[in-house]
């Protein structure tokens, strides 16, 4: 695939599997060895991949991504955004608490014959622990 294919293929990542909640497209997508460096996957693949979404997409079921920049060179895509969400389910331990987050996000993501192998997330942990108000700014 060219560097046009392997952003599309990020691009319709977010679009159908994250935001349109579409998993039957994720082994279309997701290599079956795939690994998210960033964040603990309960294991490998599309399926490890789909029980990550889907604690985000409990505990904030009206979340949706924002990608504000993708850019790709080779077979490495990056992109930057922001999610926004309504905390009404169990995060990390942390019962309900109706607040509204955004969250801005950095990742690189990594493509071999046609599907991704891998991503690197960087997230801004600190501000969904204030905005949930578990934390204060300081």
């Amino acid at each position: 695939m060219n560097t046009t294919q392997n952003k599309a293929l990020v691009e319709r990542l977010f679009a159908e599997a994250m935001n349109g909640r579409n998993f039957s497209i994720l082994n279309e997508i997701l290599a079956p060895e795939f690994v998210n460096h960033s964040m603990p996957m309960p294991y490998p693949g599309p399926e490890g991949f789909k029980v990550v979404i889907e604690g985000f997409t409990t505990a904030f079921p009206d979340m949706q991504i924002s990608l504000e920049q993708i850019i790709g060179e080779g077979d490495l895509v990056a992109t930057a955004g922001h999610w926004t969400g309504t905390h009404r389910g169990d995060f990390m331990g942390m019962p309900a608490t109706g607040r509204q987050v955004n969250i801005r996000f950095m990742d690189i993501w990594k493509i071999e014959n046609g599907k991704a192998v891998g991503n690197w997330v960087q997230m801004d942990n600190l501000a969904i622990m204030q905005q949930l108000g578990v934390m204060q700014p300081a």
